[in-house]
């Protein structure tokens, strides 16, 4: 059974992000379909913007936090990104952690929880698709996303989910147990084929 790692994108303070992945991490784990299910807090990883003096590819890290982001992404076998919309588009400290690497994230799903205001945070989700392609992940079909998402947490700052959201999130991740475990091939290394 596959690892998952829940990655929560906003680092602001007063950030909604937080509760939300708590949210998904709950779900997952009641889900059964992963081996692990870990909560990743990039506010708690606290990648300083790209600061490597070799290209990803290479995987000469010189700093530990490097090497740190880099053996924390390659244990996963599969990831969601809790993401925040700012601005139209994909929030800088999740782009950043996803340029510090590159084949730590090739050949696993990532899906998607989205939220902000009208939208729903909808244009980041499809702005990190042009992403993740690009590192040989496969973003999957089924998402969470969450419209106007203050509506969704009551007095106490808890996220109080629907129905639609709860769906969505069993959707997504039976989806992504199923297509973690066709990529598996392609993630091991080349002599165990």
């Amino acid at each position: 059974m596959a690892k998952l790692e829940i990655i929560v994108a906003s680092t602001r303070p007063g950030r909604v992000g937080l509760p939300i992945g708590q949210w998904v991490e709950k779900e997952a784990a009641a889900h059964g379909g992963f081996a692990e299910v870990e909560l990743v807090d990039l506010a708690e990883v606290n990648l300083p913007f790209m600061d490597e003096p070799n290209h990803p590819r290479l995987r000469r890290y010189t700093h530990q936090h490097t090497l740190d982001w880099s053996a924390k992404v390659d244990e996963a076998d599969a990831f969601v990104f809790v993401m925040p919309e700012y601005n139209s588009g994909i929030n800088a400290p999740l782009k950043n952690a996803l340029d510090y690497l590159n084949h730590e994230w090739h050949y696993k799903p990532v899906g998607l929880v989205s939220y902000g205001g009208v939208s729903a945070g909808v244009r980041a989700a499809q702005m990190v698709k042009q992403v993740v392609t690009t590192l040989r992940m496969t973003p999957i079909f089924e998402a969470v996303a969450i419209p106007f998402v203050t509506q969704f947490f009551d007095e106490e700052d808890n996220l109080v989910p629907n129905d639609i959201m709860t769906t969505s999130a069993k959707a997504m991740f039976d989806e992504l147990v199923r297509v973690a475990e066709a990529l598996r091939p392609l993630r091991e290394p080349a002599e165990t084929r």
